[in-house]
C-alpha cells in the first residue's frame, strides 16, 4: 500500500516539475513549486524522516514560496526591448 502511495506521489512531483517549466506565469509557477516542495515532504514523511519534512515543508513550501512571491511583485512586469 505504501509503495502504491509512493508512486503517486512521485508522479505527482514529476507531473509539477513539467507544469514549473513550462508556465509563462511566474506567480503560478511559485505556487506550482510550493505545491512540489509539499509532495516532497509528504514522501520525507513517509520514508520515516519526519525531521527533513518538517523542514521541506517549512522551507522548501513556506519560506522560499514567500521570497519569490515577493521577489516577483516587487519587479516590473513590462519587459523593456531596445
Amino acid at each position: 500500500m505504501i509503495d502504491i502511495i509512493q508512486i503517486i506521489i512521485l508522479i505527482g512531483v514529476i507531473i509539477t516539475t513539467v507544469m514549473i517549466v513550462q508556465m509563462r506565469d511566474l506567480i503560478a509557477a511559485s505556487i506550482a513549486f510550493a505545491g512540489m516542495s509539499f509532495l516532497l515532504s509528504i514522501e520525507f514523511y513517509i520514508l520515516q524522516a519526519p525531521d527533513v519534512a518538517i523542514a521541506e515543508a517549512a522551507v522548501g513550501a513556506g519560506l522560499s514560496t514567500a521570497i519569490y512571491i515577493i521577489a516577483i511583485r516587487s519587479t516590473p512586469q513590462n519587459e523593456v526591448t531596445e
